[in-house]
């Protein structure tokens, strides 16, 4: 076939069951990138308040997938003189730049120039991505069949959807979070995460495209530049969940964790219905009980320190300060 290029080096095959499958070492990382993306879309579920939550998990679902359906292209298990492979490159094709202006419109949230999770937010994220999705999954299908004027002798089109949008959504995303990161937040430590994501994407390239055969050449076949590039690609979108999790906090007041919370009763709200003694009823000295039965309440705690959430427990506030219950040298009449 004239399509595509015929590979000057490439990865030793392996068999399984009488099945050839290519590029081992590579369906492994992407194992490893689909399961790693599924700790990371927990870890952005759990946070019920965070800024942004619902628009960057749909950029790691969408990253997923794309690792999903490169297993069955990158090792052989649709075969590229089947008559579906075109269409399955097509639609990866489609993912990766449908996942890029996901990334990039991400890259505006910060901005609340629509406010986060609201219909309109997730929708025109969606809908965006739908439509970069179709227009390269129809450039790509006409490049590969040679229609609507496109040649795949000269896929111009392809490689301007697959290697110059990516890295204009890239640049966009970073030059936002830079914004973001120097003008709203003191902390100045998520500008690593953004410069670590960029070093490992600009990784990636560069041993792809420049490096590959050498790097193949150098280890007998074992490995080749693809292995690199899916890896560096897997540590920058980790990069994007380290960034974005170092510049969302989860406001405890709305939030509603997985864990079970525990709650605490500082101060109790009936007094005991001991008999009375001396210094009153129940042994409240100096305390009376009104005429329903209840202690006066002329203590409450209600502006008293600590948290019903993560705050001193009830044997630290009870028993230690001057509100201390019971009153170090007990009660006096």
């Amino acid at each position: 076939s004239q399509q595509g290029v015929e590979p000057q080096c490439y990865s030793r095959n392996v068999e399984i069951s009488k099945t050839l499958l290519f590029q081992p070492a590579t369906s492994f990382v992407h194992i490893v990138a689909i399961f790693m993306t599924a700790i990371m879309i927990f870890h952005v579920r759990s946070k019920y308040t965070a800024v942004g939550r619902k628009e960057i998990v749909t950029f790691f679902y969408m990253y997923a997938l794309i690792e999903l359906l490169a297993i069955f292209l990158d090792s052989g298990i649709i075969p590229t003189s089947s008559t579906v492979y075109p269409w399955f490159t097509a639609v990866y094709c489609g993912l990766v730049a449908a996942t890029y202006c996901c990334l990039l419109i991400n890259g505006f949230v910060g901005f609340q120039f629509a406010e986060d999770g609201t219909p309109l937010s997730l929708w025109g994220l969606r809908g965006a991505c739908l439509v970069v999705f179709g227009i390269t999954l129809f450039v790509s299908i006409a490049t590969f069949k040679n229609i609507a004027g496109f040649k795949y002798q000269k896929p111009v089109g392809l490689w301007i959807i697959y290697i110059i949008w990516p890295l204009i959504c890239v640049i966009c995303y970073v030059v936002t979070q830079l914004i973001i990161v120097i003008r709203t937040l003191d902390d100045r430590w998520p500008i690593g995460d953004i410069l670590f994501g960029v070093g490992f994407f600009t990784v990636a390239q560069i041993v792809l495209f420049a490096f590959s055969v050498s790097i193949c050449n150098a280890v007998k076949h074992y490995i080749d530049g693809l292995f690199f590039f899916t890896l560096c690609m897997l540590l920058s979108v980790m990069m994007v969940y380290k960034y974005w999790d170092s510049i969302t906090k989860e406001d405890l007041e709305f939030s509603v964790g997985s864990k079970a919370a525990v709650w605490e009763v500082k101060d109790p709200l009936l007094a005991s219905a001991a008999p009375p003694t001396a210094g009153g009823y129940g042994g409240y000295g100096g305390r009376g009980m009104d005429h329903d039965g209840f202690a006066d309440d002329d203590g409450s705690n209600y502006h008293a320190p600590g948290s019903l959430v993560g705050g001193v427990s009830g044997g630290q506030y009870y028993n230690h300060g001057s509100h201390g219950y019971p009153p170090q040298g007990g009660y006096t009449n």
